[in-house]
């Protein structure tokens, strides 16, 4: 399986590189689905988890980058977002929160606004 960087898949088109971003995003909102069904504490819910912490962590690197287009207002939204998930994937491992309905709920927004 072949791994890319963010910065090397940048000179595909918009359109390309926002179908990769909605795959990942969808890879995520399924492996919270899992996590859901199986519990907080299930190597399902460590997985999902991880997978999301990590998608989140590239895209926050990407939209504090210089080199971003995105207008500035909508960075700054999607940094916001992007952090509350930091945040909240931190709680569920924790064991402070143990419902994945927000994380699964706001990840499948951001996949949907992706067109």
């Amino acid at each position: 399986m072949y791994q890319f960087t963010y910065a090397e898949v940048v000179e595909d088109s918009p359109q390309e590189m926002r179908a990769r971003e909605r795959d990942a995003l969808s890879r995520a909102v399924e492996l919270l689905q899992r996590a859901k069904e199986a519990g907080a504490g299930s190597p399902e819910a460590s997985d999902a988890l991880v997978y999301t912490r990590r998608l989140w962590s590239i895209f926050l690197d990407d939209l504090g980058s210089a080199g971003n287009e995105l207008p500035e207002a909508l960075r700054a939204q999607l940094i916001s977002i992007g952090i509350w998930i930091v945040k909240e994937i931190e709680r569920v491992r924790s064991g402070a929160a143990d419902d994945f309905s927000d994380l699964i709920e706001i990840n499948a927004i951001i996949r949907d606004g992706l067109v």
